[in-house]
């Protein structure tokens, strides 16, 4: 197959344009369980791609509200007519999850969840199992961990994913940065500045010794619910075992609309399979 075959055309793909603000994403990513979303710039000759707005840059720069600021502009790219192996390897070992596909304008976007896709419908064959590809290094917060404290341990450990594990140490959940932006919203406040009178003779100062004095500035801060783990994830975890196939588990992955799943023993949670490790299986 050809990244043709699996991508998402333009017509298809919700695209914000230059230039726009950040409330043109942050509500789409809310609704829609996407890692980002293409920036383009409207010209005569077609759209023309100019990078991607993530989740991650909206809630760690929650200040900035221009999209040419946010947008991420050293997304790789890729044309109509790559081989999906040789895509789903840009992929993997650039940590893209979205691939724009542009040939002098923007065509569309092919996903991690597109290859899964042509993998789970044997359109991408495999033989496979997950064993071969799972992590034993598994992510994992508390229960009642509070959720802001969940959410930076995900940031920290620059995964999308933790799994929940009870008082007994079982796993009860699973919680996604997916989860996280859902309940999350952004507060507008103010800050006070104080009495400030710079030294003119400060090599920090940019003022010299003219007075800043009292006043206030807006703030902009991104809030997330305090409760526990255990109100925002879920309980229903999809579970394979070390001799599914690739292929099977391809298919739980796009019927559940998941990108990790849990690899069990019985009851006993061994490892991690996540949609990109399966991609390996297409080139190694």
């Amino acid at each position: 197959m050809n990244v043709a075959d699996a991508m998402t055309p333009r017509e298809d793909v919700v695209t914000v344009e230059l230039p726009g603000t950040r409330s043109d994403v942050l509500e789409y990513l809310q609704e829609q369980p996407f890692s980002s979303v293409p920036v383009v710039k409207p010209t005569d000759d077609g759209p023309e791609y100019r990078g991607l707005i993530s989740r991650n840059a909206l809630i760690e720069q929650p200040d900035e509200d221009q999209l040419v600021m946010l947008m991420d502009e050293d997304v790789p790219t890729t044309t109509a007519d790559t081989a999906l192996e040789d895509v789903a390897r840009t992929m993997v070992e650039q940590g893209a999850r979205r691939v724009p596909v542009v040939d002098g304008e923007f065509e569309g976007i092919v996903t991690v969840t597109d290859v899964v896709h042509a993998i789970a419908t044997g359109d991408q064959p495999t033989d496979d199992t997950v064993e071969a590809w799972a992590s034993e290094n598994v992510n994992t917060t508390y229960e009642e961990t509070p959720l802001p404290v969940a959410e930076r341990e995900l940031s920290y450990a620059n995964v999308p994913y933790a799994v929940a594990l009870d008082d007994d140490g079982r796993m009860s959940g699973i919680l996604t940065i997916v989860d996280v932006l859902e309940v999350a919203r952004i507060v507008e406040g103010e800050e006070e500045t104080g009495d400030n009178f710079g030294d003119q003779d400060d090599e920090w100062s940019w003022e010299g010794i003219k007075a800043v004095g009292s006043r206030y500035l807006p703030t902009r801060d991104i809030e997330i619910p305090a409760g526990p783990v255990s109100e925002f994830m879920s309980d229903d975890v999809v579970t394979v075992s070390a001799n599914t196939s690739i292929q099977e588990a391809a298919q739980r992955m796009i019927s559940n609309d998941i990108e990790q799943i849990p690899m069990v023993t019985g009851e006993q949670l061994v490892g991690i399979v996540c949609d990109v490790d399966i991609l390996e299986a297409l080139y190694e």
